[in-house]
């Protein structure tokens, strides 16, 4: 299909091409440029935003005129790069600020920028001043030269002499111009994440965004994509992905205009979050990280997968551990004894680490026996394990295998000895009748003291245990009752210094103990975001694992997230499914286990061994290599992923027939990211003791032209049936 460039090149009614004396900023990757341009009024505009130009001299062409009517207006409206409150665009502004003397206008004039060179690209720094009143924003892009990546946020500052209120302050602010354009949205619950569904953009306002404060993704994902003329397409087209690193609320407010150009402004929510900013102090707005991609959405994943291993994912070059989790084995229910024969179970199985999970703490009428009481008591259950961590800890060197924690440390049970000392740490509105979501509150992380407790709770576990290899962070609810007690009158900035409080708390984590590796665990997959992750190796995707449902899952968390950030456990969701499916289905991602190893035959246990050793050996293609999503379960009852090494010597294909139909028609799958001048050999793995491969390609050796032009038949009209194949160049 034809490529399709975006905006890219306006209509002679918007540019004129002469010399000019106005500024111009190039910001550059090796494949996008985004030029903006200094207009005659002062004002900076994104002049172009597309496929980068070859010709250095091309760039000189772009100038910015306003021209005005009769009545002196202005006559060509919008594509300020941080348009204001105010001015002659009748459009959603991208920021708005109430100054001191009641007056809402924000105007925003160039100054002045630089450019200097950071890891991985280059960081420009836009200093924009209001016209009238003392007021800065300044405007950070880094541009991320072979990942073809763009970060942008700003910072916003005054000298006026009182506090000025902001009310909009968004990161990004981006224009198009094309024939029709086209959203793909990712929306969830629990058990349900990432469900992807599109649209077509008309005239008018379509805004994504959340007001849960925290988990704060669990309803919307704070991702999108935005097709170009068509559709979003995996392979080819133009397509719009971006993201914000914020885990707290988000908006993204797409707007179609009169003249049928579409704005996207991405940032915090400001809903219920006007802000008191004082003089000479800053407001940081977060990342807002995009990407254009001329050949549909596989390639943008894959811009982002490099991007976040080399410069956003903490540990993003590292390893990662396979593990076994206790949590659907035992729930509640479980003792020292219990917990060491697991242990023992996790080294026969062959993992890395077992994680104790919820459970293992409180005491007396607190005792975390359910869900009910005993968040905020971290003190060890003396009934559960006399022995404290360290005993359980001794108990895994012993075994060979590491040991691992759950914690919930922003959450508090009403029924805890926390809450009977600290009420006022909870958000909870003192004069309406409180409303419990899984019977607890969250804590208030705007107070300093209550930062202070929730590192306390990692600071004394890996004091007192410093074998403590591993933490599982879980965030159970969102924000309800919101009242600080602590902000007082200043309630309307909660949303906001909440979250920056979990990041003042992260910060020192990650301070302290830069090599202690984490999940982010929301419910489930209700956190996902790109600061987040800055502080943690890994997310769980979902609660709900059953195979099925989560090839949905995998599917859409990959079109932003690589592959080593998204953990998946093999469970007795759907016992219909064989222990090889859900396996298979889990070994795309990172790689563990939930399950009572005592209801597997010896079979499904030498299975799973086996499993994990590929798993192992192969980490090279499947948590550091590049991914390619072949077959959507979106459009087929199939599904197929592969991951190709750098290097591209090894690949990994994984092949899930879901629900076919009787005689479905079904076509060979046709591989991507190899070299077609190389042979390579095609053997199925992970197959169940005592079981031959029925796969005709097994053993033989194609060019990896005819791999991805011709394909391999990997698919039957077997209901959930897998295929694991591993491609050795010759």
């Amino acid at each position: 299909m034809k490529k399709i460039s975006i905006l890219f090149l306006f209509l002679a009614l918007f540019f004129t091409v002469k010399a000019t004396d106005n500024k111009t900023i190039r910001i550059s990757t090796n494949e996008t440029d985004l030029i903006l341009k200094v207009g005659d009024n002062g004002r900076l505009y994104q002049a172009y935003f597309g496929e980068k130009l070859l010709n250095p001299a091309d760039v000189n062409l772009f100038s910015w005129e306003v021209s005005r009517g009769s009545d002196g207006s202005a006559v060509r409206r919008g594509w300020d790069v941080m348009s204001g409150n105010g001015n002659e665009d009748f459009y959603e502004p991208a920021v708005s600020v109430l100054h001191n003397d009641g007056n809402p206008s924000t105007i925003l004039k160039y100054v002045s920028h630089t450019e200097s060179a950071v890891d991985g690209g280059t960081q420009f720094v836009i200093t924009l001043q209001d016209d009238v009143y003392p007021l800065t924003v300044k405007m950070y892009y880094v541009a991320y030269t072979d990942e073809n990546i763009f970060k942008s946020w700003t910072e916003i500052s005054h000298k006026e002499k009182k506090p000025v209120t902001l009310q909009q302050y968004a990161s990004s602010m981006l224009y198009f111009s094309a024939l029709s354009y086209y959203l793909t949205e990712f929306s969830s619950d629990w058990g349900k994440e990432v469900q992807m569904a599109s649209q077509q953009l008309l005239p008018g306002k379509k805004v994504i965004d959340t007001k849960l404060g925290s988990r704060a993704n669990m309803m919307m994902d704070p991702f999108f994509e935005v097709g170009f003329d068509a559709p979003v397409q995996e392979l080819q087209g133009t397509v719009l992905m971006g993201t914000l690193g914020w885990t707290g609320n988000f908006r993204f407010t797409f707007e179609v205009d009169n003249v049928g150009n579409l704005r996207v402004i991405s940032g915090i929510n400001p809903y219920a979050s006007n802000y008191e900013l004082a003089p000479n102090t800053v407001f940081k707005t977060p990342e807002f990280i995009f990407t254009l991609s001329y050949n549909g959405t596989s390639q943008g994943s894959r811009n982002y997968h490099d991007w976040a291993r080399n410069y956003s994912l903490k540990d993003g070059m590292g390893d990662r551990m396979t593990l076994l989790n206790n949590w659907e084995n035992t729930y509640f229910d479980f003792d020292e004894a219990k917990l060491v024969s697991l242990m023992e179970g996790a080294k026969e199985l062959g993992v890395d680490m077992f994680l104790l999970d919820d459970g293992w703490f409180g005491n007396g009428d607190h005792a975390r026996n359910g869900d009910h009481a005993g968040l905020g008591d971290w003190e060890v259950n003396r009934a559960k394990l006399p022995g404290g961590i360290s005993a359980l800890t001794k108990a895994a060197g012993e075994a060979g295998v590491k040991f691992g924690i759950w914690i919930e440390p922003e959450m508090v049970n009403p029924k805890s000895d926390l809450y009977q000392k600290h009420p006022e740490w909870a958000i909870e509105n003192p004069n309406r009748e409180t409303h419990y979501y899984r019977n607890q509150l969250v804590l208030d992380l705007s107070n300093p003291e209550v930062q202070d407790y929730v590192y306390g709770v990692v600071d004394n576990i890996l004091s007192n245990n410093p074998d403590v290899a591993y933490f599982k962070w879980d965030c159970n609810s969102p924000i309800t009752n919101i009242y600080s007690p602590y902000l007082g009158k200043r309630q309307s900035q909660l949303y906001i210094d909440h979250c920056r409080g979990l990041y003042n708390v992260l910060e020192r984590v990650k301070e302290n103990y830069p090599d202690t590796p984490m999940m982010l665990c929301s419910g489930g997959g209700a956190r996902c975001d790109f600061e987040a992750l800055k502080y943690f190796t890994e997310f769980w995707c979902s609660d709900n694992t059953e195979p099925v449902e989560r090839c949905y899952i995998q599917w859409g968390f990959s079109q932003f997230f690589p592959i080593k950030s998204m953990s998946a456990h093999v469970t007795e969701w759907n016992r219909k499914a064989s222990i090889k499916f859900r396996t298979d289905v889990a070994s795309m991602c990172k790689l563990g286990f939930d399950i009572d190893l005592e209801d597997l035959s010896p079979d499904e246990l030498a299975y799973c061994q086996q499993a994990i050793q590929n798993w192992n050996r192969l980490k090279p293609a499947i948590l550091d290599g590049d991914l390619y999503r072949l077959v959507s379960p979106y459009e087929t009852n199939h599904m197929a992923v592969v991951e190709v090494t750098k290097d591209k010597n090894k690949a990994v294909l994984f092949s899930y027939d879901l629900h076919p139909r009787y005689a479905e028609k079904v076509v060979p799958v046709r591989l991507q990211g190899l070299d077609p001048t190389r042979q390579y050999l095609v053997e199925e793995i992970n197959l169940m003791p005592g079981r031959k491969s029925d796969f005709k390609a097994n053993g033989k050796t194609y060019s990896g032209d005819y791999l991805m032009k011709v394909g391999l038949d990997t698919f039957t009209a077997k209901d959930m049936n897998s295929r694991v194949i591993e491609i050795t160049a010759e």
